[in-house]
Order: structure tokens, then C-alpha cells, then sequence
């Protein structure tokens, strides 16, 4: 069966000393990184935002991070400017291996509308390319680690298993905002009630992905696929 790594907005404004940085953020990428090479398919998402997106505590005079307004008929919290289209904060995190990742998905490119989940926008009215990018090779299964438990992981996971993805986080590879007491472990009986599980990186069943045997297999298909790869990038 093949499952794909999903890695979650392992950018350099969500880690410390970022615009939004997550706490203990940089922790994920080590895990992501010893991760990588136990999967045939790594796709990663990127928060793409345009300069004055509506998300953002800037472009509504009178408001402040971390409040909460209507938009596009949404509950919508306002964060600070973070993830812009083309800035050093939009990028992957330096120490990512970033020449393990196949495929990358950007998201919330429409200045009017948020977009937590890799698969769609928040009002699921635009796809971003992620389901069919998936359908397309194969996939049945996919484990998620990345940024942050509580937002982007939480609704990634969310839509994976809703369009009957099997979907497992790893627990070792996520941290989350945390703008309230609880919200990650909030977020972590949400998925869990919704049937993702939640499982440890040192878990005997995640860990038969690194056998010698598997590892074989992951290569060759990984060489199949590098001479036949087309376009990294969706947006």
C-alpha cells in the first residue's frame, strides 16, 4: 500500500524568531528529516500568502492579532503578516532536507480566504491540487507531521481522512500554537474522535518502514520517480 509524508508548513515564519513562530517549532525538523527516507512519496505544503491578505491583523484597522472576525462568512482569527508570497519567511526551514520532498502544494494564495488544510481553502470552496496529486500516485495511507497541531496539522488531517485517506499524525513531529490553554489537546481528541490516529515515531508498526527490505523498495521507486518527475510545485 503506499503512503506519502505529508509535511505541514515547516516554514521559517512559524519557527522562532518567525513572524508566527510556533514554540519548540524547529523541533519538528529533525523528526521530518530522520522520517523522510522510510516513504516512497513526501509531499509538503507551503503557506503562500499575498502581501495584504484579509488573514492578516494589518489589513483591518482597529484590530489586533489574535482577534476574531467574520470573513467569507467564517470565523476567522487574524494573525500577523507571516508566510508572504516570494519572503525569506515563506521558505522551507533551512535544515529541512528539502531534496527529500517529491512534490510541493502551496496554499492560501487567495487574498480573501484562509486556507489551514493542504487540501482545500477554508470555506472548501478551491481545491489545491493535493486529493488528486495523491490519487494520481497511488496513495492510500498518509502520516502528517509539521505545523502547527491545532491549525494547519489539525485540518490537513481533518480533510485526509474525511476523503477516505487511512490518515495517522505522529506525535513526535507536530507542536501547536496553543493561543488558548488546551487547544492542542483540543485539536488531538478532534482527530482522534474523527478516526485519525495518533501514533509514535518509536511505534513497532511505524517502524517496520525502515526495514532494511522497505528501504530497498522506497529507493527504487524513489528513482523511478525522480526520472520522471514533472512539475514540483502546485498553487
Amino acid at each position: 500500500m503506499m503512503i506519502a509524508l505529508l509535511l505541514i508548513d515547516i516554514q521559517n515564519d512559524f519557527l522562532p524568531g518567525g513572524a508566527l513562530a510556533v514554540n519548540k517549532g524547529d523541533r519538528v525538523i529533525p523528526v521530518a528529516n530522520r522520517l523522510m527516507p522510510g516513504y516512497p512519496l513526501v509531499v509538503a505544503t507551503q503557506d503562500w500568502h499575498p502581501a495584504a491578505h484579509r488573514s492578516f491583523a494589518s489589513q483591518h484597522p482597529a484590530k489586533q492579532v489574535g482577534d476574531v472576525i467574520e470573513l467569507e462568512g467564517l470565523t476567522q482569527v487574524l494573525w500577523p503578516d507571516h508566510c508572504i508570497q516570494g519572503t525569506d519567511g515563506a521558505q522551507f526551514a533551512p535544515g529541512l532536507n528539502q531534496g527529500g520532498i517529491d512534490h510541493v502544494v502551496r496554499k492560501g494564495t487567495d487574498s480573501s480566504i484562509d486556507s489551514y488544510s493542504g487540501f482545500f481553502d477554508n470555506a472548501r470552496r478551491k481545491s489545491t491540487g493535493l486529493q488528486d496529486y495523491l490519487r494520481k500516485e497511488g496513495v492510500k495511507e498518509v502520516h502528517i507531521v509539521g505545523l502547527a497541531t491545532d491549525y494547519c496539522v489539525k485540518f490537513t488531517a481533518l480533510d485526509a481522512v474525511g476523503l477516505g485517506f487511512t490518515t495517522k499524525v505522529i506525535q513526535e513531529g507536530v507542536r501547536g500554537v496553543e493561543l488558548n490553554d488546551g487547544d492542542c489537546q483540543a485539536a488531538i481528541d478532534e482527530m482522534t474522535r474523527s478516526g485519525i490516529e495518533i501514533i509514535s515515531e518509536e511505534n513497532d508498526d511505524h517502524r517496520i518502514l525502515f526495514d532494511e527490505a522497505h528501504l530497498r523498495r522506497v529507493l527504487k521507486l524513489r528513482s523511478v520517480r525522480v526520472h520522471d518527475r514533472r512539475s514540483r510545485i502546485s498553487d
